[in-house]
């Protein structure tokens, strides 16, 4: 599991209140999805990956999921 950045950790704060002006929030998603809100906080701040938690999120934010979680160099845990 990588370490969060400053700027992951800023990143998901501002995600968190983008969400929260959209009338959802991470907690939401993850009952959605039927997954732990710490997944939805790892994937968040970028610590691991998920293809299906980062689309959810991208939705819930009406953007692409490559927009709101590019690729980095150093890759995090996959989470399935």
């Amino acid at each position: 599991m990588r370490t969060p950045t400053k700027e992951d950790l800023d990143a998901h704060e501002r995600l968190k209140a983008e969400l929260r002006i959209r009338g959802t929030s991470l907690a939401q998603i993850s009952r959605e999805l039927g997954v732990s809100d710490s997944a939805l906080t790892l994937v968040g701040k970028r610590m691991c990956r998920s293809k299906r938690i980062e689309k959810a999120i991208a939705r819930a934010m009406g953007m692409p999921p490559e927009e709101l979680f590019p690729a980095c160099e150093e890759e995090g845990t996959t989470m399935t």
